[in-house]
């Protein structure tokens, strides 16, 4: 067990100037972000393909796979577990039928709402808490991440 954490794994990020600082911070939010979802749900990865599914419509292995920044192989893996569980079905593709193309199902869709649900409710709890001056500063900071994710 380590008891002394370098300045590139201190807690907050504060050792790791405002780049490390910014990570830290997005990537604990990111984690107990994805922790808020319905129970016995999917895992994250899953979870993670059925909403971009219910938000942006049938799409095929290689898309799916574009999308996470993983190998077709993975992506079926993830897939395979969706359509196995019912949230999600193969359907050949209109435009060219040597394609398969994943969409979702009602019960699908359904857990992608409630998930999202329950992660819109905790985030929006969390920032009522806050007072006006800090929801404004978040609210330019979103702006300015936004900003360098789009750079």
């Amino acid at each position: 067990m380590e008891t002394n954490a370098s300045p590139d794994r201190s807690a907050n990020g504060a050792d790791a100037g405002l780049g490390g600082q910014v990570r830290a911070a997005v990537g604990r939010l990111y984690r107990r972000f994805r922790s808020e979802r319905p129970e016995g749900s999917l895992g994250d990865t899953a979870l993670d393909v059925l909403t971009w599914l219910h938000k942006n419509g049938p799409q095929t292995l290689t898309e799916l796979s574009e999308y996470g920044h993983v190998a077709p192989a993975s992506m079926s893996q993830s897939v395979n577990r969706l359509t196995s569980a019912g949230y999600a079905v193969r359907t050949p593709d209109p435009q060219d039928g040597r394609k398969v193309l994943f969409r979702t199902t009602a019960e699908g869709v359904e857990l992608a709402r409630a998930t999202r649900a329950q992660r819109d409710a905790w985030l929006d709890t969390q920032l009522r808490a806050l007072s006006d001056e800090d929801q404004r500063a978040i609210a330019r900071a979103c702006s300015l991440l936004t900003s360098i994710a789009d750079s």
